[in-house]
């Protein structure tokens, strides 16, 4: 008879996404919930909420039918970058404008990967701005400010 496998780090990540799922799903129904046509303020993250416990709980029937590798270390220079960039970017939008903003942040997040050098990290920081800057301002015409009042003249 075979020995039933189990991978403790999958079976960790399906409970971890099972519960956020339904502390999610709680607080949403304290939210107006709608219709699917009139949707409230609830409702998309009950649907979102609903849908991380089903994935959680396919890692988790998973976990119990194949060995995964063990949890290698823990990439502490990509979280250093990648985290703060977008708290950066929500603490200065206003003030500095979309276009500062978001270029600084895309240049504090390009520098998670060892392999980013300066020169490539501020092209690929322009490019992510130009992009966004055609698509978000032009494009779709959102109304934001791309140039906040701490750099105005």
């Amino acid at each position: 008879m075979k020995s039933l496998q189990f991978d403790s780090t999958n079976a960790l990540c399906g409970a971890v996404f099972v519960a956020l799922g339904g502390f999610f799903v709680y607080q949403s129904l304290t939210l107006e919930l709608g219709t699917a046509l009139r949707m409230g303020p609830g409702y998309f993250p009950l649907v979102l909420a609903i849908i991380l416990m089903v994935l959680g709980a396919i890692v988790l029937v998973q976990s119990m039918r194949l060995e995964g590798e063990p949890i290698g270390p823990i990439a502490v220079r990509g979280m250093a970058f990648i985290l703060p960039a977008p708290v950066f970017f929500g603490l200065t939008v206003r003030g500095l404008g979309f276009i500062p903003s978001l270029f600084l942040a895309a240049l504090i997040a390009a520098f998670a990967s060892t392999r980013m050098k300066a020169p490539m990290a501020v092209v690929l920081a322009a490019a992510i701005t130009l992009f966004s800057v055609i698509v978000f301002s032009y494009a779709l015409g959102l109304p934001f400010t791309r140039f906040g009042p701490w750099v105005r003249f």
